[in-house]
Order: structure tokens, then C-alpha cells, then sequence
């Protein structure tokens, strides 16, 4: 089993929104990819409430059966059109993966 962790920091007023409006959104969208996505085994999508200068906006954690697993998920055209709107309005991004 491999867990996949990310967190974002998101770029305040990037199309008009703020950085906890960006939050929700990938909380929304990422969670949506639990059933259309078959390689998911779970996730949960953190939106931060940590007012610290050093927060991240946003965490994803998830797992995989395995590496090949996760890089099937990466290319899913449902994750991919995530991270295109991610993309477009992140300004920070650290992620881990680990066997569990």
C-alpha cells in the first residue's frame, strides 16, 4: 500500500478568489474522484484552519495499491482536469509518497 500526501498553498485572488475558496474547491473536486477514479482506495481532503504564516491552504491524503497505482491516478483525465485548475492558481506544492 503506498500513501500519497499533498499540501498546496494557493495564490490569493488568482480568478477572483481567495486562497480558502481555492481549498474548497480542491476539497470538493479531489473528493469527487473517489468512485471514478478505481485506483483510489481512500482520500480525505483537509482544508486548513492554522492562521501561521508557514500553513499550507489545503492537504490531500490518500492511498494506493501501489506506485503504479498512483501514476494510473495521475493521468486519470478526471484528476488531470484538477490539477490543470491547480495549477493555474497554486503558488506553492510539497507532496510525499510512503509505503504503509
Amino acid at each position: 500500500m503506498l500513501k500519497h500526501i499533498v499540501m498546496w498553498r494557493f495564490v490569493e485572488g488568482a480568478q477572483g478568489k481567495s486562497r480558502v475558496q481555492h481549498a474548497q474547491y480542491m476539497k470538493e473536486h479531489l473528493e469527487a474522484l473517489v468512485g471514478v477514479v478505481p485506483e483510489i482506495i481512500s482520500m480525505e481532503v483537509g482544508v486548513n484552519n492554522n492562521p501561521s504564516e508557514s500553513a499550507y491552504d489545503a492537504v490531500l491524503i490518500s492511498t494506493f495499491e501501489n506506485a503504479e497505482a498512483l501514476n494510473r491516478y495521475k493521468v486519470h483525465p478526471a484528476h488531470k482536469a484538477v490539477a490543470a485548475y491547480c495549477k493555474e492558481v497554486c503558488e506553492l506544492r510539497a507532496d510525499v509518497d510512503y509505503e504503509i
